[in-house]
C-alpha cells in the first residue's frame, strides 16, 4: 500500500498586531485555523494558499514568502498532512462574498489572544507552529518551490 499524504497550504496573515483567523467546524468542533486547505488536482500550490484565503475570508491574498514546511500525523484518523505555510498581506475584500463550508467566520485577532488559547481550540498544533515561525522571523523566497 502507498502512503498519501495530504498536501495542504495555510496563510499566516498579521495587521497592526492581529492575525486573519478564521473559526470553523472540523470533526463536530468550533476551532481556529489560519486560512487553508487542500492543494487540488493540476493547481499550483501558489495558486492554492490564494484561492483558500479568498474562500475562507473573502480576502485577495498576495504570498510573499514561505513561513515553513510541515508535516503532521493526526493520530486519531491515522492521516498525515503536508503543509506549507506562506506569509503575505491582503487587499479587496469582499464582505458579501459567502465564505467556504464549514467556515463560521473570519477575523481579526490578537496574536497574544491566539498564543493563549487552549490547544483544543485549534485545528491542529500547526496552528500555533506557523504563527511562532512567523514570529521568529523565518523566512524562505517563494521560488523554494519548483513545480513541473
Amino acid at each position: 500500500m502507498i502512503w498519501t499524504p495530504h498536501l495542504t497550504v495555510a496563510a499566516v496573515i498579521e495587521r497592526d498586531g492581529k492575525m486573519l483567523m478564521v473559526e470553523e467546524l472540523a470533526d463536530s468542533r468550533n476551532v481556529y485555523n489560519q486560512p487553508a486547505g487542500h492543494v487540488e488536482n493540476q493547481e499550483t500550490i501558489y495558486d492554492a494558499v490564494i484561492r483558500e484565503v479568498n474562500e475562507e475570508t473573502a480576502w485577495c491574498f498576495k504570498p510573499e514568502y514561505i513561513v515553513g514546511l510541515y508535516k503532521w500525523r493526526k493520530p486519531e484518523k491515522d492521516q498525515t498532512f503536508v503543509r506549507i505555510c506562506f506569509a503575505g498581506t491582503v487587499e479587496n475584500h469582499n464582505p458579501t462574498q459567502p465564505l467556504d463550508d464549514g467556515i463560521l467566520a473570519a477575523s481579526w485577532i490578537s496574536t497574544e489572544q491566539i498564543l493563549n488559547m487552549n490547544a483544543e481550540k485549534m485545528r491542529s498544533p500547526l496552528v500555533k507552529q506557523c504563527i511562532n515561525d512567523y514570529r521568529q522571523g523565518k523566512q524562505y523566497p517563494l521560488d523554494f518551490i519548483t513545480e513541473w
